[in-house]
């Protein structure tokens, strides 16, 4: 066979591959919408990168106006920040599942790009990070924490009693792992386990009369409230932690309260005690914050007289002492909902309970029913919260449904109806690379009051990436 015929085997077989490939992706839609989500996902994640962060250093102003280029001097906290974290993650999950049914291009070109960027962005989330002394429910130990405020220096961020919060800390676990997960890199695993161990050291262990604990974790350290959203998002990293320890031997030691008071320390099997703490969170937050209209309430209060962090000594140790709450409070949101879906999810899929399967499908139904308004805000549209910070919120409803949707055909509905949200926007709104904070109201008249929140910007990169992963992965 000489020269010539191989080439033109070779190029008649290409041709072949690109013909079947086009004939494939008309015939699967999911293949080209998934795709253009990703696309999206990491141009509105580029643009909000270059005109939130400043400097290496990747200080974030979190607001910024596209129509008047003015940038704010305030900074994100925390948890704004990690909205970034979360968004390059979900991108580099995306691109994993790219490669994974066969498109290796968008991987090959953006990958390593992105896991930069997440390095970048760990790097610099030390601004945040604090050193204090805390004296908890079982011990009095020293931790090094990110605080809700950006420190001028590495290490340097005010970290004590109301100044870092359990949530916080909750969401840079989840997104290490993910960090851990897309590029093995084990420093990610490192500090999640350490912020892992430092939130089950707020869970409140103390024991009621009939010796049960009383359970739930403080929305912080300086915090009497137990509030949903210091509770339900600790459930689903957990589960992670089980999954990558649950056929190793990896051993944890523990402190906990026996019937006569006294702080004692144990040890078990990391996977069993991560396991066994995710069902004891989640049970904590299902029996004290669900309402009977199926959706969770903010959180539970009714502290008074005594609404400040208390402390009693026993055998000449001080320690946190419990403080009981009355009832729960507050309207509910969809961050709350979307976390237990997402936990449910989960939990069923490690367990095979039949009892957190009927959970998640009783609250995506329930959640969806509550939150989302058909024609509200246009006409075949769904229209969800947009007040205060609910865009994050939605966001991780959105999370929990596509969670929730291999064991659940009936979540797809509600997740088309983000999809649809999304790119209603995306063609109607799309502005200098932005989408506004109304996706179906659209930009303001006066562009002075056109600030947007960076974090609603890396929530929209985010979804429309778990978005691309859904439409490849779905049942």
């Amino acid at each position: 066979m000489n020269t010539k015929t191989v080439f033109y085997l070779c190029f008649t077989l290409f041709v072949l591959f690109v013909s079947c490939k086009e004939k494939t992706d008309k015939e699967n839609p999911h293949v080209a919408i998934s795709e253009r989500n990703l696309q999206r996902a990491m141009a509105i994640l580029d643009t909000a990168v270059a005109y939130h962060f400043v400097g290496d250093e990747m200080a974030m102003a979190r607001f910024y106006n596209p129509y008047t280029g003015e940038r704010s001097e305030e900074t994100g906290s925390i948890w704004m920040y990690s909205s970034a974290i979360e968004a390059a993650n979900a991108i580099l999950h995306a691109l994993e599942t790219h490669k994974e049914h066969g498109n290796p291009k968008l991987y090959d070109e953006h990958f390593n790009r992105y896991t930069e960027l997440l390095n970048k962005l760990y790097k610099s989330a030390d601004y945040y990070k604090g050193t204090f002394t805390l004296t908890s429910y079982t011990q009095t130990k020293e931790w090094t924490v990110y605080g809700v405020d950006r420190g001028k220096g590495k290490g340097l961020a005010r970290v004590e009693g109301i100044y870092n919060v359990y949530d916080d800390q909750q969401w840079l676990v989840r997104e290490y792992l993910e960090a851990y997960k897309s590029t093995g890199d084990r420093t990610y695993l490192t500090e999640a386990e350490y912020l892992t161990e430092y939130i089950l050291d707020g869970w409140d262990c103390t024991l009621d009369d009939n010796g049960n604990e009383s359970g739930g974790i403080t929305w912080g350290p300086g915090y009497v409230t137990k509030h949903a959203c210091s509770n339900g998002p600790m459930v689903s990293p957990l589960v992670w932690l089980y999954e990558m320890y649950k056929d190793k031997d990896d051993k944890i030691t523990y402190r906990y309260i026996d019937k006569d008071k006294n702080r004692k320390t144990a040890e078990m099997n990391k996977g069993e005690y991560y396991l066994q703490f995710a069902k004891k969170v989640y049970d904590w937050q299902k029996v004290n914050l669900l309402r009977e209209d199926g959706v969770y309430a903010d959180m539970m209060g009714g502290c008074d007289p005594n609404c400040g962090v208390s402390y009693e000594t026993i055998a000449g140790t001080k320690y946190r002492k419990h403080n009981p709450l009355r009832s729960p409070q507050g309207k509910p949101y969809t961050y709350n909902c979307g976390t237990i879906v997402s936990g449910a999810a989960d939990l069923f899929r490690v367990t095979r309970d039949s009892l957190y399967l009927n959970d998640g499908k009783t609250l995506s139904e329930a959640s969806f029913a509550y939150f989302a308004k058909p024609g509200a805000e246009t006409e075949g549209y769904y229209t969800y919260p947009t007040d205060g910070f609910s865009n994050w919120f939605n966001g991780v409803l959105m999370r929990g449904y596509v969670d929730m949707q291999p064991f659940d055909e009936g979540t797809a509905k509600n997740i088309e109806s983000f999809q649809q949200n999304l790119d209603y926007a995306y063609d109607n709104f799309l502005y200098k690379g932005f989408l506004p904070t109304n996706l179906l109201a659209g930009w303001k008249a006066d562009e002075k009051e056109n600030r947007l929140e960076g974090m609603f910007s890396f929530t929209f990169a985010a979804e429309y990436a778990v978005l691309s992963h859904y439409e490849l992965a779905r049942k």
